[in-house]
């Protein structure tokens, strides 16, 4: 884990402005704490439902997500207000997964664990620890993720599949409350959803969508507890042969309730965003089982009480063997 820092104190006379101009943008302030929930939106697209097959695999996931705040909303990353940020994460995700064969209620299950690494930078036109303003201030962070165990259960007849599953967030990754980046949230949480996903292999049309919804825990931290989110991902695609796929892929997310926060003006707000992109696939085999590659980008608008940016996945997915001993 390696941390950075680097600000300018600015003088006493701005001192006064600094503090004024964040009491008045105040009432614009973000909610999920410093803009960041959980869900990692848009993490589901194309064949999001569709069983996995028995064994152990390694999907692999790339993830880049640049977004900013304007200088007229005030955001609280932690114990630290911000005016004017601009932030950036890069990570590597892998879920070693597990399929066994028997099938549990005639659905495939499947249980993982995700992790990764990367960096997260965050620049602020303006911040405030307590009383004390800096100007420019900018924070970087490389290190690990926090753990995000999943179950899911999955079932097929014809073109149709359907999925449920539960997952969450086990809070051991790089998170400083007086850092204006992190990788960890800081916080656990537990999710649960379904999902569905159409796929014509004649046709080579292809629909999915996955909703879930989370409950966050508060962060012990900060005394800041997320509210309930709401969050749905889709794709639509179509294969123009064998290997290739082209579509379209967005997600939508808001908050059911408000967060519960320490700082009156920040208490019960809700968040929302929404987003759409193209996706491109690839599928294909690796000795003799089904591998698929996955490259799709997401642009953010409608964003409301929370940053607003651009998304980009890159997906890999490869079997490391089956149970099965045909």
């Amino acid at each position: 884990m390696l941390r950075t820092r680097m600000n300018h104190r600015p003088a006493i006379l701005f001192s006064t402005f600094a503090t004024a101009l964040i009491v008045s943008a105040a009432q614009k302030a973000n909610a999920d704490e410093g803009g960041v929930p959980f869900w990692f939106s848009g993490q589901y697209a194309s064949f999001a439902a569709v069983p996995t097959t028995p064994g152990w695999s390694m999907p692999v996931q790339g993830y880049r997500y640049s977004a900013n705040v304007s200088r007229s909303k005030q955001l609280a990353r932690g114990n630290v207000a911000t005016a004017g940020l601009d932030t950036t994460v890069s990570l590597i995700m892998v879920q070693p997964t597990y399929a066994p064969e028997t099938k549990l209620w005639g659905g495939q299950l499947a249980l993982g664990l995700g992790f990764g690494w990367g960096n997260n930078s965050a620049d602020a036109d303006l911040a405030i620890s307590g009383i004390t303003p800096e100007l420019n201030r900018g924070d970087s962070v490389t290190g690990f993720t926090d753990l995000y165990p999943i179950a899911s259960l999955a079932w097929n007849k014809g073109n149709n599949n359907w999925m449920t599953y539960v997952t969450g967030d086990i809070p051991t990754g790089d998170y400083d409350p007086n850092s204006l980046a992190n990788i960890g949230i800081g916080h656990g949480a537990i999710d649960v959803g379904g999902g569905y996903t159409y796929f014509n292999q004649a046709s080579g049309l292809e629909f999915s969508a996955v909703l879930g919804v989370t409950y966050n825990f508060e962060n012990k931290d900060t005394g800041y507890q997320n509210g309930i989110d709401t969050h749905l991902d889709w794709a639509v695609s179509q294969f123009l042969n064998e290997h290739w796929q082209v579509g379209l892929v967005g997600y939508a997310y808001g908050q059911l309730t408000g967060d519960t926060s320490p700082i009156p003006a920040q208490n019960g707000l809700k968040s929302s965003v929404a987003a759409i992109g193209p996706e491109l696939g690839y599928s294909f085999t690796v000795n003799g089982q089904a591998a698929y590659a996955n490259l799709r980008g997401y642009w953010e608008f409608a964003g409301k009480n929370r940053v607003e940016g651009a998304a980009v996945f890159a997906t890999l997915s490869i079997p490391l063997g089956s149970n099965s001993s045909k």
